[in-house]
């Protein structure tokens, strides 16, 4: 990889931990020279970081007007979801070996979600629910499940700009990521799959009813 490729992976990598972190909200428009002097890159280096995230869906570019955080349609979460029950639900069936560090990574992001929600901080909490599924996935054992999944979560953290009481959404589902993670230590990784499918068609219905037509 060159250093200029290099340094765009790097920028790419930052603006897209600010989007699943909430940091960077939909509609957010992303000055060129702003970003430029924010990261010390070259206007070819920031369009080709630019180019990555647009690849990935999370940015646009809209002509005469600039790049902007992509804004999902009820469309979209729809269609985020059909494709997480599939990928999701098949990865925890497919679990054989529960290893004490993935085990570890669940519980972490279990307990990152609790204490921000403690102190009302619901982007963290948000962004804790992203690294649970993730490390949920990577139980799996699959590099290429986890660039996947990985995607498909960036992407759908976009949908929690339209909720209309974050804590409400979040609040009931701290519990659900602990029982999905207690069936998985019991051995029973059938029940945390159902449990799983339940808990994503339940959110998808949650998360859609206020969710602005196209």
């Amino acid at each position: 990889m060159s250093d200029s490729a290099g340094t765009a992976s790097r920028v790419a990598d930052a603006l897209r931990e600010q989007i699943v972190s909430g940091e960077l909200k939909p509609g957010t428009r992303l000055s060129e020279e702003h970003m430029r002097k924010l990261h010390g890159v070259s206007r070819s280096t920031l369009r080709e970081a630019y180019q990555r995230l647009i690849r990935e869906r999370l940015l646009v570019h809209e002509l005469s007007r600039g790049v902007f955080v992509r804004q999902l349609s009820r469309e979209d979460v729809a269609d985020l979801y059909r494709v997480r029950r599939v990928v999701e639900c098949a990865a925890v069936r497919s679990i054989r070996i529960l290893t004490p560090a993935g085990l570890r990574r669940l519980s972490a992001a279990i307990a990152d979600g609790r204490a921000a929600a403690e102190e009302a901080r619901w982007d963290d909490v948000a962004a804790a629910s992203i690294r649970f599924h993730e490390a949920l996935v990577a139980l799996a054992g699959s590099e290429r499940l986890d660039a996947m999944m990985s995607g498909i979560l960036a992407e759908f953290r976009l949908a929690y700009a339209h909720m209309s009481d974050t804590r409400i959404f979040h609040a009931a589902y701290l519990d659900r990521n602990r029982e999905i993670a207690e069936a998985l230590r019991s051995g029973d990784v059938e029940e945390a799959a159902v449990l799983l499918e339940t808990y994503l068609t339940d959110s998808e219905a949650a998360l859609c009813e206020g969710y602005p037509a196209r």
